[in-house]
């Protein structure tokens, strides 16, 4: 694994909407937490649907010891994690994990290009605190479908200012990656966070650009993808077993569920240790990973089950060999 995961228990402490759709909800854990990096999330058991669930928010703001802010967009094409997040009251007590971070970023240089699509602000907060009080170069573009809709505008706009820079899609204000990487000074890091279509742009542009790929730092939401999130079917090779996924669970926790032992790290789409062989398609698969190029996605050879999914029915090998009896 990338880092160990430690569990607590924690009580919720204040709920606030920061939108229609985006809610605030502060965990007061029952052990303080240790230092953790800008951008950090938590991993939280959740009860969805029936079945043990995990999922992933960021962590908003600065470090604190006792206590951690997470924002949560209701979403209904979603897998259940909003709605059980929603669903919190002042007082419920719910399990969390100590926050880590998957951005890792070079903190030593001068220059930073913040993006934030929507709930993608939610990490770019502490990232744009830390920086600020670094004394960096910082541009934050953060696009959104309008300011009504955009959380921490406020708080962004009083720390940076001018360095600030709103893409309001409702005014036909859209982010152009190409523009915004060729007035970047040659070292700087570019930090992203949003959903799969800008990370798309954001890669393509960046390696356009001549870039090095290890300058631009990421960090996904598991449950966005190209497609509807629907039931779907697994086939296993050599096997007539059929597994239905849930439109709450992800397909590497169906398959584990059912015995096939698919290995993961990240969970996220990111690393690809999960990654498993497509034998066939009866529908569309929507890799929703940032591991893949577009063009090993476009040849459907291989699919992370930790966050993409399908549409129809995907026949797979997990290459799992049961033990001889």
């Amino acid at each position: 694994m990338r880092f160990a995961e430690h569990w607590m228990w924690a009580t919720v402490t204040a709920i606030r909407d920061l939108t229609a759709d985006i809610r605030e909800i502060t965990l007061q854990p029952d052990t303080a937490l240790g230092a953790y990096p800008p951008g950090s999330h938590i991993n939280v058991n959740l009860l969805i649907g029936g079945q043990p669930q995990t999922r992933s928010y960021s962590v908003i703001g600065e470090f604190s010891a006792t206590q951690i802010r997470i924002a949560v967009r209701r979403a209904p094409d979603s897998r259940g994690g909003s709605q059980a997040m929603w669903g919190l009251q002042t007082g419920s007590r719910i399990e969390m994990s100590t926050p880590s971070s998957l951005f890792e970023i070079d903190w030593s240089r001068k220059a930073y290009c913040l993006i934030a699509g929507g709930i993608g602000i939610t990490p770019i907060t502490g990232i744009a605190n830390a920086l600020y009080k670094r004394g960096a170069d910082i541009a934050l573009h953060y696009a959104t479908r309008s300011r009504g809709d955009a959380a921490y505008l406020d708080v962004m706009t009083e720390l940076l200012g001018e360095r600030l820079r709103v893409h309001d899609s409702s005014e036909g204000q859209h982010l152009d990656f190409t523009t915004t990487f060729a007035s970047l000074p040659a070292d700087a890091v570019a930090v992203i966070c949003g959903p799969m279509r800008m990370l798309e742009a954001a890669r393509r542009a960046w390696n356009m650009a001549g870039r090095e790929p290890a300058d631009l730092r990421y960090e996904t939401f598991g449950s966005s993808g190209l497609l509807p999130t629907a039931e779907f079917r697994v086939r296993l090779k050599g096997s007539d077993a059929e597994i239905v996924v849930s439109q709450n669970r992800s397909m590497l926790d169906a398959l584990n569920e059912a015995g096939h032992e698919v290995m993961s790290d990240c969970q996220r789409g990111e690393c690809g240790v999960c990654a498993i062989d497509v034998v066939a398609v009866d529908g569309d698969i929507d890799h929703r990973d940032v591991f893949f190029s577009e063009h090993q996605k476009r040849g459907n050879a291989k699919i992370c089950p930790c966050v993409s999914r399908v549409v129809g029915t995907v026949t797979v090998d997990t290459l799992y060999q049961p033990d001889a009896i």
